[in-house]
């Protein structure tokens, strides 16, 4: 699943889809309440058109009834002064109605009843008592052109400012998670920068576990290897050099100590007569040591040897097992225990040069556990490599043993050569692995052999 690619959909889809909704929803409300007022003022124009219409019907009743019955006094305009008459009377005359009630006064609030006497007219007028028909209906203009303004303006107004917050806050919001997203990239970055000027150590935050994420991981990983990497080669130039040193140091010893050796016996068997006893004695006191001098020139003869690596599919908990019965005998005393992986391991590699590391680790924790002690072999499996780990219950290491524990001629137990574990992780390194120090979960030192799987 491309998450980041879903990320990035998710995030577009929320910078430029949620302000459009929500910028629809208020300009929806907004439309609501700007028409509410007006819808009310609608009604109230009604009412006041119905009062003004009851007003006015009972005004007209009212100004009949006196006219007929003679209460009031109209103004009358005969007929020869026609041309002088008020042009309300005129068009009054020139229509055919009989009689005729009009609005008059300057804000219609006076009511005339006109009335037709032969070529006469009579005009009956009465009061409205202050209430301007005409100043109502223009001041209910004017408020409902006042109102409809506001709402507009107001509407305007508010629909641009919420349009702005809504707008910001939608590119804060794009901007914050643009940030997130960009940042474990920029780590990234910063990493491969600091890997490539020659800085290991660096390592990337982890930051979850999508795309990005798993590119962290891999990174975090690679970095670790190329450490692994650069500190197996620093080892291996070392071991080089140490290795030509051995050659040359053991051609040399061994051309001198076989005469040496040579002579003493011949001295010993020629020897007669008094003191035989003592040349004897220092006869095989040399010899004796002369053999112990070739020992160790046969062991940095096999530390600087380059063996012919055979690798092939081992079973190693069967192997851990076969070297932990052939020590068994041989250190009665110590408690052996195996916690070996259910399915059964395998790795690809050279079958002797494994059993010597094994062996090598299991005596070195054999007399490190002491009679009484305890070793523990353990196999598992993990990401294309098989471990087998060796613990053991004894003192462990101190710091500066821990610091030289791979170098050649450098032994911290008594009768050691020092050149044993040089010697598995050589082999380890040839068989594709490594071997590391771990922490022991017996008290004492540990050990862990990567081997590549089969």
């Amino acid at each position: 699943m491309n998450r980041l690619r879903n990320r990035l959909i998710l995030v577009f889809g929320f910078a430029t889809l949620a302000p459009l909704l929500v910028t629809a929803w208020i300009s929806v409300s907004l439309l609501k309440l700007s028409l509410a007022p007006t819808g009310e003022l609608d009604q109230v124009s009604k009412s006041l058109e119905k009062t003004g219409r009851e007003l006015y019907q009972r005004a007209r009743e009212s100004l009949k009834m006196d006219a007929t019955l003679g209460r009031l006094k109209p103004e009358q305009y005969p007929g020869p002064t026609r041309d002088s008459w008020p042009a309300a009377v005129q068009e009054f005359y020139a229509s055919d109605e009989a009689d005729h009630f009009a609005l008059a006064g300057t804000n219609g609030d006076r009511l005339d009843y006109l009335v037709r006497h032969g070529d006469a007219v009579w005009v009956y007028s009465t009061s409205l008592h202050g209430v301007g028909m005409n100043q109502i209906s223009d001041q209910y203009a004017h408020a409902r052109a006042l109102v409809a303004r506001d709402l507009r303006r107001g509407f305007t107004y508010t629909f641009l400012l919420l349009t702005a917050a809504i707008w910001i806050v939608a590119f804060l919001a794009l901007i914050y998670f643009a940030h997130r997203i960009s940042r474990p990239i920029q780590q990234l970055t910063t990493g491969l920068s600091e890997v490539a000027a020659g800085q290991l150590d660096y390592r990337v935050p982890s930051a979850g576990d999508d795309e990005i994420g798993a590119a962290i991981q891999t990174f975090n990983r690679m970095a670790d290897e190329l450490k692994q990497s650069q500190e197996r080669l620093v080892y291996v130039a070392r071991l080089e050099s140490w290795q030509a040193l051995a050659r040359k140091m053991a051609h040399e010893v061994k051309n001198s100590l076989t005469p040496i050796r040579l002579t003493m016996e011949e001295i010993a068997a020629r020897q007669s007569g008094p003191g035989r006893e003592f040349f004897e004695q220092a006869a095989q006191i040399v010899v004796d040591e002369v053999m112990s001098l070739e020992r160790r020139v046969r062991a940095f003869s096999e530390f600087a040897s380059e063996p012919e690596i055979a690798p092939k599919a081992i079973d190693i908990n069967s192997l851990l097992e076969e070297r932990i019965a052939l020590l068994r005998a041989a250190h009665p005393d110590v408690i052996y225990s195996t916690r070996l992986a259910p399915e059964h391991p395998t790795a690809y590699a050279d079958e002797d040069l494994v059993k010597g590391m094994l062996t090598n680790l299991l005596e070195n924790a054999a007399q490190a556990a002491e009679p009484g002690g305890a070793v523990l072999g353990v196999t598992t499996a993990a990401t294309g490599r098989v471990a087998i780990e060796v613990h053991d219950s004894g003192p462990g290491l101190n710091p500066q043993a821990r610091r030289t524990l791979f170098e050649p001629t450098i032994s911290f137990k008594r009768g050691g050569m020092g050149l044993g574990l040089s010697i598995a992780r050589k082999s380890a390194l040839l068989a594709g692995g490594d071997i590391l120090l771990v922490q022991g979960e017996l008290g004492g030192a540990a050990f862990r052999v990567l081997l590549p799987v089969a």
